[in-house]
């Protein structure tokens, strides 16, 4: 019981210690995603999204690359997206460039596992992109996809107006509306980021190297390595669903997996597959019906184990292939660092940009957009996750102080 308590205490120390190291660059990522949303016009661009070429799926692809990571917040708005007028394969790329080409991610991933799985994310979201805009535009079924553009269409949900960016970034009220687009997306991400950090920090002290080599065959010495490849990057995917984390969520997962010898084409597999997990297949399934969601599941998961294993070659052919290196228990270590400076500081840009939405909100009156991502099941398990981390770094302290 003693050492159970102690590993207990040590797993919501960890939790606590990923955020820590990420805290600052949340609030950066979300101050530059809260200006790109406030100050870059979207509106007129749904016209040249309504054909499946490279203009449109470009196009698309800037657009997801612009807007928040929240996973639900990117299926509402490639379905906004849709709804006026943009083809399916656009809002598909959009889905997988915000949730992976967005800069919060990317300060991430630099953090927690290094500036060569920030150059595969970046490289490896655009094959990824164009794989899957290949695989629809030679697969998807038209009927399918007319009959969920009709249920699209007959639904709500839809993109905000045009506007002057010069005049808007010149005033108080578009400095203002930075604020409130930066606390919405704290509101739409936190409860995916306390989960994912949770569940990392006890998946790190809690489950031994043996499952993890087990599962994706790290000991497996008589195996060719592409063979241990091709297995890691086939079963990444399922480890990432079988999870229900979003896309930053997973980023400390995947420090794990990589500090217990998963290949790097499992961890991609792993990164990417943030779209798959069980909670936003369904959210698909109302938005455009069971038999498109699945489909769109399907072209998913062939796309990126297709990409995992392109990046692994292409890293393995120009010698820069990551070995698994990051140490969890050093990258969350409290201590007097860059990281102790940076989040002081970035405190008091938070404070800054509360105080705009503040000020927003005094003058506004503008509803979220509806992610359908909550529910009672899920504020339940938030309300428990916070439980167990309170619990645990009060065991912590405890055995710290006894």
């Amino acid at each position: 019981m003693t050492e159970f308590l102690s590993l207990y205490g040590e797993s919501a120390k960890t939790a606590l210690g990923f955020f820590w190291k990420s805290g600052w660059a949340f609030v950066l990522g979300y101050f530059v995603s809260g200006m790109i949303q406030a100050f870059v016009p979207k509106g007129k661009l749904t016209k040249y999204m309504g054909e499946a070429d490279l203009k449109s799926i470009s196009l698309s692809t800037f657009f997801g690359a612009a807007s928040s990571s929240c996973s639900f917040a990117a299926l509402a708005a490639a379905r906004a997206l849709i709804k006026k007028g943009a083809h399916f394969i656009a809002g598909v790329a959009f889905m997988f460039a915000s949730t992976n080409l967005v800069i919060e991610l990317g300060i991430l991933i630099l953090i927690f596992l290094g500036w060569q799985y920030l150059a595969a994310e970046i490289i490896g979201g655009l094959i990824l992109i164009a794989i899957s805009s290949v695989l629809i535009k030679l697969t998807y079924p038209k009927s399918w996809m007319k009959a969920a553009r009709e249920k699209v269409e007959s639904e709500g949900g839809g993109l905000e107006e045009d506007f002057d960016w010069k005049r808007r970034i010149k005033s108080k009220e578009g400095w203002q509306l930075v604020g409130h687009k930066f606390v919405n997306d704290w509101k739409m991400a936190w409860e995916d980021i306390l989960i994912g950090f949770t569940i990392a920090g006890f998946v790190a002290v809690m489950v031994p190297e043996s499952f993890w080599s087990a599962l994706f065959l790290a000991d497996a010495q008589h195996l060719p390595g592409w063979l241990v490849a091709i297995e890691n990057a086939l079963i990444a995917p399922f480890v990432a669903a079988s999870t229900f984390i979003g896309s930053m969520g997973n980023i400390p997962l995947a420090t794990v997996l990589n500090e217990n010898g998963v290949l790097f084409a499992g961890i991609m597999g792993f990164i990417y597959s943030d779209l798959m997990v069980p909670p936003l297949v369904h959210i698909n399934a109302k938005y455009y019906g069971w038999r498109v969601a699945l489909y769109i599941a399907g072209i998913m998961y062939i796309s990126i184990v297709i990409t995992a294993l392109i990046l692994n070659g292409l890293f393995t052919v120009l010698g820069i292939v990551p070995e698994s290196a990051r140490v969890v228990s050093e990258i969350t270590q409290f201590k007097i660092d860059y990281t102790f400076w940076m989040n002081i500081a970035f405190t008091f840009i938070a404070g800054i940009l509360l105080w705009l939405n503040k000020k927003y909100l005094q003058n506004h009156d503008m509803k979220m957009i509806d992610m359908e991502g909550g529910g009672k099941l899920k504020n339940a398990t938030v309300s428990l996750f916070i439980l167990i981390n309170l619990i645990g770094l009060s065991v912590f302290a405890y055995h710290q102080f006894l």
